[in-house]
């Protein structure tokens, strides 16, 4: 697996230098790869990556913002009419470019975002401009809302995300979201999937703080349509996990109609690197049609002895009456980078319309 960083290679700035020749007259390829390939260039990180290339671009373009904006817009022209495609992630150094140098210079930089997300996504780049600018940032995302590009679109929504993974949190917007509700409003048929997923992702991250909000939208929301249905469903996928009474009644699921049985698991001893194997049976307890959401929790084992449940979904679907259905599952513990195994005594859980029905102990060892 390719490590991100690497994505800034000697072959991707070869390229970049060769449309840097053509928009720049006096570019100098050779200072440019000096400035890049510097001794700490091989320990830089992904980020780290993207914000020294913004900076040695920032050696060859105008110093003052507003002279530098037309010809990064000939820039991004050159590289798509030179037919490089599929490097949109590489090229995120472009916004982060106009959040390092066009953050004093408000009227340059909206018309910079608007054109270069358009490219490559300025959900990270605008956050800057949110703080500064507050309301005035924000107004003029209500207007993006209605733009015909659906990349604006979703920048106005992405951008605009309380809790928006690895981007700086906006904290006012995770105390009060009312602001950036009109956006949602705007954007709740949108026609474009990424648009509305996007909407969802916005929603999902105000039930971190403020459930009541999501919950009262998905009331005014309910059957608009299919689409917004389906923003609503993936918007609550948080509080489905958690449980939360309200949003189970929502969907109709209840717990005291279905019954599990025969949970075991087939290796209650495994090595780091196996598989979990479990086991179970589901009944429908009705003499009707239920539908009923399916998730087993794992009780990791933490540094300091105490467990932490994480919450994964088997399935959510409709039962006929008295159906009762056998299931088998898989639970990886490969290594992966974002999570540390800690051996001794775990736990696995079923859960069943929200309710943790039957709880084992497993052994993780060497």
């Amino acid at each position: 697996m390719i490590n991100l960083k690497d994505l800034y290679s000697e072959e991707f700035y070869d390229e970049f230098a060769g449309i840097l020749k053509q928009s720049i007259p006096s570019f100098d390829e050779h200072k440019f790869n000096a400035l890049i390939f510097t001794p700490e260039f091989e320990r830089y990180e992904l980020k780290q990556r993207m914000s020294h290339s913004a900076e040695v671009l920032h050696c060859f373009m105008p110093q003052l913002f507003s002279d530098a904006c037309p010809l990064l817009f000939q820039i991004i022209a050159n590289i798509e009419k030179a037919g490089i495609t599929g490097k949109k992630l590489e090229y995120m150094f472009f916004p982060e470019y106009i959040s390092m140098y066009g953050l004093d210079d408000y009227e340059s930089a909206v018309p910079a975002l608007e054109n270069v997300t358009q490219f490559t996504s300025c959900e990270f780049a605008v956050r800057p401009f949110i703080l500064k600018y507050g309301e005035q940032m924000l107004q003029q995302m209500l207007a993006w809302s209605k733009h015909e590009s659906r990349h604006v679109r979703r920048l106005a929504s992405e951008g605009s995300r309380p809790r928006l993974p690895w981007a700086m949190s906006l904290p006012f917007l995770k105390l009060d979201p009312s602001p950036i509700l009109p956006i949602l409003e705007n954007l709740k048929q949108d026609p474009c999937e990424i648009v509305r997923r996007s909407v969802a992702n916005s929603l999902n991250d105000i039930t971190k703080d403020n459930p009541q909000v999501v919950k009262s939208i998905a009331l005014n929301w309910r059957g608009i349509s299919k689409e917004t249905d389906g923003i609503i469903k993936h918007a609550c996928r948080s509080m489905l996990k958690a449980a939360d009474p309200e949003i189970l009644s929502y969907y109709g699921l209840k717990s005291q109609t279905v019954q599990l049985n025969d949970f075991s698991v087939r290796n209650s001893k495994i090595k780091i690197g196996e598989s979990l194997e479990f086991e179970f049976s589901i009944t429908n307890l009705l003499p009707e049609v239920q539908k009923i959401r399916l998730e087993y929790g794992l009780y990791f084992l933490r540094g300091n002895g105490s467990l932490s449940r994480k919450v994964f979904k088997i399935s959510e679907r409709e039962y006929a009456a008295n159906e009762t259905c056998r299931m088998q599952k898989k639970q990886s513990f490969r290594m992966i980078s974002t999570r540390r195994f800690y051996l001794g005594e775990h736990k696995i859980s079923l859960i069943a319309n929200g309710e943790e029905k039957a709880l084992l102990t497993f052994e993780l060892h060497e």
